[in-house]
């Protein structure tokens, strides 16, 4: 079987494979006889059920009808579809720059009512400051190995895109772990300006700014990858590699409550102000 430049996405294919192996099991079809039902060669079956294959819109259609179960082709066709598209390789996505990446998101800012972020590592791009997305953007540059570094006009172009955090009609919800105000990205004063930012944008009418404690006794969810939930319609996973867009019905859904469980080990108000406080005394 080839290997997939995502082994997310990989997994995703398989299992649009598995769901279509275990509707002909269950409907009792041999894979000559679902061949046959749908009108193409029994070798086909095999490679869609092997993963070899990616099936088309079409082929789910002809396989539910075969296997009866017509209520689940629609799932299934938006399924294989997001297996496909899911994968973004990060390479693919600057390949014009990082500026041109960060301004190709502003619509899809824009048009998002509830922004739901969870982040173990950094600080949320829309909560940074532009020392701070300099120094991490920078860092994206070196590991891209970018041609040309624009990092510092892609940190502009960030900026300039979380200014939509004070247009109305849109909530904010930012979780992110205690460890997430220790890590030193930048210079001591780089570190002084993003904490103190955190103070001033986490007491904004639209914006909760939750704070998991490194001290949590008995956590309930070990820190996750970084994801980005828009609306209820949209989550980014940022990976090594890649990012992956997750829009299937019934993964999305998985996200939000994985979301919900991290809210309720986090801190708010005062006590979320205390911990950012004690991160900028750290700095010396």
């Amino acid at each position: 079987m080839p290997v997939s430049p995502s082994s997310s996405a990989q997994a995703a294919r398989e299992a649009v494979a598995r769901r279509l192996h275990d509707l002909r099991k269950e409907a009792g079809l041999t894979v000559v006889e679902l061949a046959a039902a749908c009108s193409w060669h029994y070798s086909k079956t095999s490679r869609i059920e092997n993963a070899v294959t990616g099936p088309s819109a079409k082929d789910i259609r002809q396989w539910c009808r075969a296997t009866h179960s017509e209520d689940q082709a629609q799932d299934l066709i938006t399924q294989s579809l997001n297996a496909e598209l899911m994968y973004r390789e990060w390479r693919l996505q600057i390949r014009n720059g990082l500026k041109d990446f960060q301004d190709s998101r502003v619509q899809l800012y824009r048009e998002t009512r509830l922004f739901r972020v969870y982040s173990s590592t950094l600080v949320p791009g829309l909560l940074q400051t532009e020392g701070y997305a300099s120094a991490v953007l920078g860092i994206a540059a070196r590991v891209g190995d970018l041609a040309v570094d624009d990092s510092s006009e892609a940190a502009r172009a960030r900026v300039e895109r979380s200014r939509v955090i004070h247009e109305p009609g849109h909530r904010f919800v930012f979780l992110i772990e205690e460890a997430v105000l220790r890590y030193q990205l930048g210079d001591t004063d780089v570190m002084a300006a993003q904490l103190g930012y955190l103070l001033t944008a986490g007491a904004l009418p639209a914006v909760s700014l939750g704070i998991i404690p490194m001290a949590t006794p008995e956590r309930t969810r070990w820190p996750e990858e970084t994801f980005h939930i828009f609306d209820d319609k949209l989550v980014k996973v940022e990976l090594i590699s890649g990012g992956v867009r997750i829009t299937q019905p019934t993964e999305v859904p998985l996200y939000l409550k994985a979301f919900e469980e991290l809210r309720t080990m986090a801190v708010y108000g005062a006590e979320a102000r205390a911990l950012i406080l004690k991160a900028i005394e750290a700095l010396g």
